[in-house]
């Protein structure tokens, strides 16, 4: 059974959406909800599961980024994680700490990745016209929004689609393609999962 841990730093939908998939015969489950924000709503979420919760806040730690990831390793070395999962985790980690997770994270981005990393993902897709947006699930590498793709679910934008409009039927398939993603990957199976 591989043990996840699941990074967040604000409503934890996602985090919700992987944590209820991982029972039955998931070959995971869900072990530490982490958050670099102490008011994030989704620790709450975790804690009426019953899944342990830490806050680690990047605040104190300044510029010292180092520090503060050695002490979201204390944390996960507490509770013998075996694979991370960030889920809306608005931090960038340094090299050092993904690449010692290499091959044991992943992360979803609300984009048809290599399209659009980073912010303001549909924003950017109406501005360039594009008749379908989506979400990505892929490999954290030390490279912002990049690594290994392991599953995309495509969303067409309508008429009068607005930033808030796409990203809410954006979101809807994230639910769904995440747990699908994690459940392959936890089995060991990297192959890439196209949902319609």
């Amino acid at each position: 059974m591989r043990r996840v841990a699941i990074f967040i730093s604000g409503g934890g939908s996602n985090m919700v959406a992987l944590a209820d998939s991982m029972t039955g015969d998931h070959p995971a489950r869900p072990v530490l909800v982490l958050s670099n924000t102490d008011g994030a709503r989704g620790l709450e979420k975790a804690r009426a599961r019953g899944i342990p919760t830490a806050v680690v806040d990047h605040r104190p730690f300044g510029e010292d980024r180092p520090a503060f990831e050695a002490e979201i390793t204390r944390h996960l070395t507490a509770h013998d994680v075996d694979l991370i999962a960030l889920a809306g985790f608005m931090w960038v980690l340094t090299g050092g700490f993904t690449g010692a997770w290499e091959g044991r994270m992943l992360n979803i981005h609300p984009s048809l990745l290599p399209k659009y990393r980073g912010l303001h993902t549909h924003a950017r897709a109406l501005q360039a016209g594009d008749t379908e947006a989506g979400c990505t699930v892929h490999e954290v590498t030390a490279d912002l929004d990049d690594g290994p793709i392991l599953g995309q679910a495509r969303v067409p934008i309508l008429e009068g689609d607005t930033p808030e409009t796409l990203a809410a039927r954006v979101l809807e398939q994230e639910h769904k393609l995440y747990p699908a993603v994690l459940r392959r990957f936890a089995s060991g199976d990297r192959r890439m999962l196209q949902l319609p």
